[in-house]
């Protein structure tokens, strides 16, 4: 089949005016990880089948394709139009004409959310305590609580010894149970930085009367401080907001720029079939089984910062969250707006029939093209969690050379 092509130049242009854009790295993730543009998605050629329907709800989305020279394009692009989608097109020259436009190209994966985190402890100066710091204070029995935002699987791995698991989304909803006494320090750790500091200043944004602390670098800074790692805990935090808590949560999405809308928006949304529309429920995976909203997949607020790519692979989309309690998808929008997206709260319609059944999950990819992240599992060479930090701490400059990520910080 005949191939459009679109040039760099004109992907740019696309994000920087906001238009919808869906661009594809063919490469398995291991490769993805080496370097990419900011906004690229990663959608193996041999995943396609798998993965697409679900990532591109919008059969004529525009869509431009790309690797680094393997000859990966006209076999995802056969794929793609077999399956309906009709707005396809090549970026000419790959990855090389990227760079040789004097684009930046970022490495790991999820790195635009990692690097709005960086910005956001940049601007806000997320106030954060070190290895040390927290391992004294738990030597001393100090007043506090040690909130672990990442999933719970995560978590159960590896942790910080006491700690409770509080994935991102639910700080707000579950911080006046996990340490009901104001007078409490809450540290919040991840395994590296980014979900300490969004969940650090979610609390810190929505008012919380505790001190709050991230702990810095997490688990990686943990290890290479020498600590001692916890392993197999299963202490999950308890639902009990802190007083304000869901008001305030409100508060920030409506800061933050996002609108709450009702069913009749929301119809009208849904009716608009030349935007993509992706509609998330951020609880946690019981609830959604229990009983969620037809036509809203599951993914977890916490995560879904973390791993906007991944959920929402259309740049200029929007989104529709959802929320029995309302203060997760407040608090998640808050961050997806920030992050330059247009967000929108959904308001009620739990009263009414709903689906049931666990969230539908991806098959996962083949571990061997799979990329390692240096701040999961047990094993990872001290050497690679360092690189990893220092890749980190250098992405707010990289931001600003790239120039088309138009996120801002309230």
């Amino acid at each position: 089949m005949m191939i459009a092509t679109i040039t760099p130049a004109d992907v740019r242009r696309a994000l920087l005016l906001r238009e919808e854009i869906a661009l594809l790295d063919l490469r398995h993730e291991a490769s993805f990880a080496t370097g990419h543009p900011l906004f690229a998605a990663n959608m193996a050629v041999d995943r396609i089948s798998v993965e697409v329907e679900t990532r591109l709800p919008r059969k004529n989305v525009p869509i431009a394709l790309y690797d680094d020279g393997e000859g990966l394009v006209a076999t995802a692009a056969e794929r793609l139009a077999a399956l309906g989608y009709t707005d396809i097109s090549a970026l000419d020259g790959g990855l090389k004409a990227w760079r040789a436009a004097g684009y930046e190209v970022f490495e790991d994966v999820n790195s635009y959310s990692k690097a709005f985190g960086e910005l956001v402890e940049s601007r806000r100066h997320t106030p954060s305590f070190s290895a040390d710091e927290v391992a004294k204070l738990i030597a001393d029995k100090a007043n506090i609580a040690i909130l672990d935002v990442r999933r719970f699987d995560e978590y159960a791995t590896m942790n910080i010894p006491g700690s409770v698991s509080v994935p991102g989304a639910e700080l707000v909803l579950r911080a006046g149970q996990a340490a009901p006494d104001p007078d409490t320090t809450i540290i919040v750790n991840c395994a590296g930085r980014t979900r300490s500091i969004i969940g650090t200043q979610s609390l810190i944004n929505a008012g919380v009367p505790n001190k709050v602390r991230a702990l810095r670098n997490g688990t990686i800074g943990w290890t290479l401080a020498r600590h001692t790692l916890g392993h197999g805990a299963e202490r999950r935090g308890a639902i009990g907001p802190f007083e304000g808590g869901p008001a305030n949560a409100r508060d920030v999405a409506y800061r933050a720029g996002v609108r709450h809308i009702g069913a009749s928006e929301m119809a009208a949304l849904v009716a608009q079939t030349d935007r993509t529309l992706y509609r998330f429920d951020v609880r946690d995976s019981e609830e959604f089984a229990a009983g969620h909203l037809p036509g809203f997949r599951h993914y977890a607020g916490g995560q879904l910062v973390q791993e906007t790519d991944m959920a929402a692979p259309v740049r200029g989309a929007r989104i529709v969250l959802t929320d029995d309690k309302g203060v997760r998808a407040d608090m998640t929008a808050s961050w997806l707006a920030q992050m330059g997206w247009e967000v929108y709260v959904l308001e009620g319609g739990y009263d009414a029939a709903l689906d049931v059944g666990p969230p539908r999950a991806l098959p996962k990819p083949d571990p061997a093209h799979r990329y390692r992240r240096p701040y999961e599992g047990t094993d990872i060479a001290e050497k690679a969690m360092q690189a990893y930090l220092d890749w980190e701490y250098g992405l707010v400059e990289q931001l600003r050379r790239d120039g088309t990520h138009g996120f801002y910080v309230i």
